[in-house]
């Protein structure tokens, strides 16, 4: 990585740092790290050998260079974009740090837009995400002669056994999903005059502690050609209906979730203008509302609950089949293609996105990081002020530093007035000594009356 070394501009600028009350930086710099630090030794300015001749008596006032407690780096800070940012006057003394400036800004842009998108994720997982795929049944049946030498053995019967299995085309998830998991019910209806009215129905129906499965088979004994109907009822995520033959005719659907068809419904009212113009609540019913609604005229939101007599379970698929019992017949498996809906692959993927930590721990500890450097930029900048202003004036940058020190002593120790100067006899000879004597005397004889007042009274009691 590049390292930009701070150096000093040729223009000389008011000294900033330690002296004034308002010029208190938030850390002092000890004057040990200042004489190791080799950013400061590297590029020392011309008035720094100063530094090495008074450096004795600097010595003197390293215990004294520590942190303030008033210091905002003392308190526990609170990681927030604004730490980030580099104070104008290194943006100044390293031109190359604009770069870095770009990047932030850059880098609160992209945040922005990765939150709107996350917000959009969030909306899409809550509606349904469905696509629609093939399910591709295989409807196969094996059969299993008698066997002449032994009449009277078990298994020695003639039987024919029907398999129903299926699955996904062009599936590209990794785990496959069961072929019972696509359906309500399932039920498969042989020929009543061969097995009899107790015997000629297989039935399947999905309860909650149903065990998937990846197929249906059925055995049962016969030499003949049989003939079966599968009835097979698609378990839809979302509950679908058939509409009412006047509906399908009018909107042109068949079977569909209700909100679909309320939707249909509101497209049919827009397009042929049936909102009242006076009162957008109600609908005025043309020839085919009237024959289905059974009234001239309705409000929209009353739909839903007419709509409950013009929707009836969605028809089952109605597959017929022959069980072939002939050994020489080579087409013993029949295929058929359903449409499904399926889970939308990117939805799990969306989720994944949402509930992964991984890169917000990576970005969190990038964030430390930079956090960390521009302290250090901070600090470092801080020394250098020491050192200039010092460079510049020692003796008078001591006496402000004292004084700078002295008030945060005061701060610290909750001390009234100045001890310094109130040691001395000359403090006390000022114009101001006479009044505050007086003030002080008065007090006092305020003070005596009113505890002789009080004396007086409890004796007359």
């Amino acid at each position: 990585s590049e390292i930009v070394t701070l150096r000093m501009p040729s223009t000389r600028r008011k000294p900033v740092g330690f002296p004034g009350p308002n010029e208190m930086p938030g850390r002092q710099m000890d004057m040990r790290e200042a004489q190791s630090d080799p950013t400061i030794g590297s590029n020392r300015c011309p008035g720094c050998s100063t530094v090495s001749l008074h450096s004795n008596i600097l010595g003197f006032f390293l215990p004294f260079l520590s942190i303030s407690p008033f210091s905002p780096f003392c308190s526990a800070k609170r990681r927030k974009m604004a730490d980030k940012i580099l104070p104008q006057r290194i943006r100044e003394l390293v031109p190359e740090s604009q770069a870095y400036m770009d990047l932030l800004a850059f880098e609160r842009k992209l945040d922005q837009t990765i939150m709107r998108k996350r917000v959009d994720i969030q909306e899409a997982l809550k509606r349904p995400m469905k696509q629609k795929r093939k399910l591709r049944l295989y409807i196969s049946n094996t059969f299993n002669p008698a066997k002449p030498d032994g009449e009277d053995s078990e298994g020695s019967i003639a039987s024919w056994e029907l398999r129903v299995e299926g699955k996904l085309l062009d599936d590209p998830g990794k785990m496959k999903r069961k072929f019972s998991s696509f359906f309500k019910s399932l039920v498969i209806e042989l020929d009543k005059d061969l097995y009899g009215p107790d015997n000629h129905l297989v039935e399947w129906h999905r309860t909650p502690t149903t065990q998937e499965t990846d197929g249906f088979q059925v055995k049962r004994p016969g030499d003949v050609n049989v003939r079966c109907t599968l009835l097979l009822m698609l378990d839809y995520q979302q509950p679908q209906f058939k509409l009412d033959p006047r509906l399908t005719r009018l909107l042109g659907i068949h079977t569909q979730t209700r909100s679909s068809i309320i939707q249909a419904l509101w497209q049919y009212v827009k397009t042929n203008k049936l909102q009242d113009s006076h009162d957008k609540e109600y609908i005025n019913c043309d020839k085919y509302f009237q024959q289905i609604f059974d009234c001239p005229r309705l409000k929209f939101s009353e739909i839903p609950q007419r709509l409950t007599n013009l929707l009836l379970p969605p028809d089952p698929i109605v597959i017929n089949h022959i069980i072939s019992v002939d050994p020489n017949d080579q087409k013993k498996t029949a295929c058929y293609d359903i449409d499904v809906e399926v889970e939308d692959p990117l939805k799990a993927q969306m989720s994944s996105f949402l509930l992964s930590t991984a890169s917000q721990q990576e970005i969190a500890s990038l964030d430390n990081k930079i956090h960390e450097t521009i302290e250090s930029i901070n600090q470092l900048k801080i020394q250098r002020d020491f050192m200039l202003s010092f460079s510049r004036d020692p003796k008078g940058y001591i006496q402000d530093w004292l004084k700078s020190q002295s008030r945060d002593l005061k701060l610290m120790t909750d001390v009234v007035g100045n001890p310094e100067e109130e040691r001395r006899a000359e403090f006390y000879h000022q114009p101001w000594s006479q009044e505050a004597v007086s003030r002080y005397f008065y007090c006092k004889i305020q003070q005596r009356r009113q505890e002789l007042e009080q004396a007086l009274a409890l004796r007359n009691t």
